[in-house]
């Protein structure tokens, strides 16, 4: 029987300030494998994201599942195989990850931290905040905004974020999958504040999402004035960000800890 190494980190953390960002187990297959075998190792693993790597053609391919579905881009889980490509194959120069819709160039930034690059994920058009938002989330919203991805939502103040308690049954009364729910940073450490909130699936809310990154970076750049950011992400497990807006691409960069190794035995 055929066994497949993985990996686990954390990523986007800051253990000084507590901050444990979000978990990825990466598992290297020797080649393409059916996507109801990939969710089935998610199920067994139940991190916020399981990544499957595998060498096609000496390119990097690169997928990822939730316990109970495949996700499109994956923010957290792209700095995680890059972890595990530097740590495992002594790669120095740039790696490219061929994902379902877009290349993401990641590399080592230094000794515990990687980067990615993402396509940045525009506003499309403001919405209208509709009474299930007021009540879902219930504190107060200044704005919403629809993107390709999650949709962004604006509100008064770090600490109404901090406080919120999502009703995700109101939430779900909409079919929007996901929220940024972000706000101007207290201090002057940090530029903005998020929490990322999915109502739709089993975890309800992420702890260190790369994906609302790469949508709150190009929101905030003309709201601040500025490409370089430093941004918490409030969350239980905490995630801290450091990014910039390069033309239309997001580069994001992390620090890493690796917590465990193993083999996976039976496919």
């Amino acid at each position: 029987m055929q066994e497949y190494d993985f990996e686990t980190y954390r990523v986007f953390t800051n253990l000084k300030i507590g901050f444990y960002g979000n978990t990825s187990s990466v598992v290297l297959l020797s080649g393409s494998t059916e996507a109801n075998k990939l969710q089935q190792i998610a199920a067994d693993f139940w991190q916020p994201a399981t990544t499957f790597l595998w060498r096609e053609n000496n390119d990097w391919k690169v997928k990822w599942f939730a316990p109970d579905a495949e996700i499109g881009i994956c923010g957290h889980g792209s700095l995680a195989a890059i972890a595990f490509i530097q740590n495992n194959f002594g790669v120095d120069e740039n790696i490219i990850l061929q994902a379902n819709n877009q290349l993401i160039k990641g590399g080592k930034y230094n000794d515990d931290k990687c980067f990615i690059e993402l396509d940045a994920i525009p506003v499309t058009k403001e919405l209208e905040v509709e009474p299930y938002l007021k009540k879902g989330f219930g504190i107060p919203i200044i704005s919403h905004f629809q993107t390709n991805n999650k949709h962004i939502v604006l509100v008064e103040s770090e600490e109404d974020l901090k406080s919120m308690q999502p009703n995700f049954e109101r939430l779900r009364s909409s079919e929007i999958f996901g929220y940024s729910v972000t706000a101007r940073s207290n201090s002057d450490e940090y530029d903005f504040v998020s929490r990322t909130i999915v109502p739709h699936v089993q975890q309800l809310e992420d702890p260190a999402t790369g994906s609302s990154h790469a949508a709150l970076i190009p929101f905030w750049s003309p709201r601040l004035n500025k490409t370089q950011f430093k941004s918490l992400q409030l969350s239980k497990r905490g995630g801290m960000f450091c990014g910039e807006l390069i033309g239309t691409k997001v580069k994001l960069y992390g620090s890493y800890q690796k917590i465990n190794r193993g083999s996976i035995c039976s496919f």
